[in-house]
């Protein structure tokens, strides 16, 4: 195995703290750290009516410079600097699976969505599927993940 982690992110608050979570880890270990956007659209484009999208379309540059964000706000400037980002078109659960065992991570770490009291004690799809399926651990981060000196973000925020 190697000293890797490979995170899961897409923007939202429970995913800034799981890659503040994966920042402090990597600290701790001297791992490094892969941060993965993975997107799919959603399978009902150009059937039954619904007008597809149109050709031209590009979401790989807004998920690149989203995910950038991302790591900017989470991580301090240094590690930041060092976090490999890699942006994938597909299922967001299998990207962060594949990508593990390409690198042969010693980790993932992935947020948990929290939409309400009931939703909040069950974990979201994503981690729920990499929990199963993954070859190596998996962190699911939940709450605050404080790191001090993080990019200009609100490292503390936990309002959803």
């Amino acid at each position: 195995m190697s000293n890797t982690i490979v995170v899961g992110v897409d923007g939202s608050t429970p995913s800034l703290q799981a890659l503040r979570w994966a920042g402090r880890q990597a600290e701790l270990t001297g791992a490094r750290i892969v941060a993965v956007i993975a997107w799919e659209l959603p399978g009902g484009f150009g059937w039954a009516g619904i007008p597809g999208l149109p050709q031209d379309l590009d979401l790989e540059e807004p998920a690149a410079e989203a995910l950038a964000e991302a790591v900017k706000e989470a991580l301090p400037p240094a590690q930041a600097e060092n976090t490999e980002q890699v942006v994938v078109l597909g299922n967001p659960a299998e990207a962060l699976l594949e990508r593990a065992d390409e690198e042969e991570a010693e980790l993932i770490v992935v947020g948990v969505r929290g939409y309400g009291t009931f939703r909040r004690t069950l974990l979201g799809s994503v981690s729920h599927t990499v929990t199963v399926q993954a070859t190596c651990p998996v962190v699911v981060v939940r709450g605050i993940t404080d790191v001090p000196g993080a990019g200009a973000g609100e490292a503390g925020d936990d309002s959803q």
